[in-house]
């Protein structure tokens, strides 16, 4: 099963949704929506794009040394 959305009023006057994975776990919580039906847009905004949205990577520049130093790979064969 993929994961699911719940949409829920946030306690205040706003309307929120969250995404969560198979397992459980959040992974995405939307912006306060003012109306119900705003949040339900949101919710199908999110699912037309989720599935082709590019990835804009905004993490510093890492040299391959330093990755292989701090995550060596195993010797072959080895269990």
């Amino acid at each position: 099963m993929g994961g699911t959305f719940e949409l829920f009023h946030d306690g205040r006057v706003s309307f929120r949704f969250r995404l969560k994975a198979a397992g459980g776990r959040v992974v995405a919580v939307s912006e306060q929506f003012p109306d119900k039906a705003s949040a339900v847009e949101g919710i199908r905004m999110v699912r037309e794009c989720a599935g082709t949205g590019l990835i804009t990577d905004l993490c510093p520049q890492t040299p391959c040394e330093a990755v292989t130093e701090q995550n060596p790979r195993p010797a072959a064969g080895a269990a």
